[in-house]
């Protein structure tokens, strides 16, 4: 996804992730886990991170250019809950998904994926949410 296209779309999508993640809109205390997957430049993961200090937020990509972007944009603007990228190949089975444990994950989201995507990495994407998903917890799409 183009930088611009995120700029442009990061403020609705934000609004409506806070209806399941903000503060308050969680069930019970502590930091929320969210694995972010092809999360491009990290536009999205600064901006949703530094709105939502509450979750420890986790970019991923299947391009190593896009990981080498996201650290720079993280390491640029000091937002203490992301984590370094990792490197995620959704067509491949959740457990290469950088150690991400089953029912752990309070949220995971792809903004631009899907619709780009061959189908196998959208069939990926929704096995991998079915396992690493807490019960009740949300996989998020965009795009």
């Amino acid at each position: 996804m183009q930088p611009w296209a995120a700029e442009r779309n990061k403020g609705p999508i934000l609004e409506v992730l806070q209806q399941y993640v903000g503060a308050g809109a969680h069930a019970g205390p502590g930091t929320l886990q969210v694995l972010e997957v092809g999360a491009g430049a990290g536009v999205h993961a600064v901006h949703f991170a530094r709105a939502l200090p509450h979750t420890r937020w986790q970019p991923s990509d299947v391009d190593p250019q896009a990981l080498r972007s996201i650290a720079a944009s993280v390491e640029a603007v000091g937002v203490p809950n992301i984590l370094p990228p990792i490197l995620v190949d959704v067509s491949q089975g959740w457990e290469t998904w950088g150690g991400t444990q089953p029912a752990t994950l309070d949220l995971l989201i792809s903004i631009n994926m899907m619709h780009i995507a061959e189908l196998r990495c959208t069939e990926g994407l929704f096995r991998g949410a079915g396992v690493l998903l807490k019960p009740g917890a949300v996989l998020f799409t965009y795009g």
